[in-house]
């Protein structure tokens, strides 16, 4: 089965956003070590905890994109299901 250009689109996205979680915590605390280890460690968890969270932005975008094609699949058997009642 063929994926659509929208899941390719956030299956790169979502590669992408994790490469971002990984090397921007790595550079987050290379560069703010010099203020402190603990500080550093701080910004660096606050850094990830956001990162997450636009990486299962994504993820709902996906869902619900699933979703929403499990909807549609259901509406054409129930109008299929109503034509054949009906007639």
């Amino acid at each position: 089965m063929q994926k659509e250009i929208y899941d390719k689109i956030i299956g790169f996205l979502q590669g992408a956003s994790w490469a971002v979680v990984f090397f921007g915590a790595y550079f987050t605390f290379r560069f703010s070590i010099s203020f402190g280890f603990s500080f550093s460690l701080f910004l660096t968890a606050t850094y990830i905890f956001v990162s997450l969270f636009l990486v299962l932005l994504l993820d709902a975008f996906s869902v619900n994109r699933t979703r929403l094609l499990e909807a549609k699949k259901q509406t054409k058997l129930l109008e299929k299901l109503y034509d054949k009642h009906i007639l």
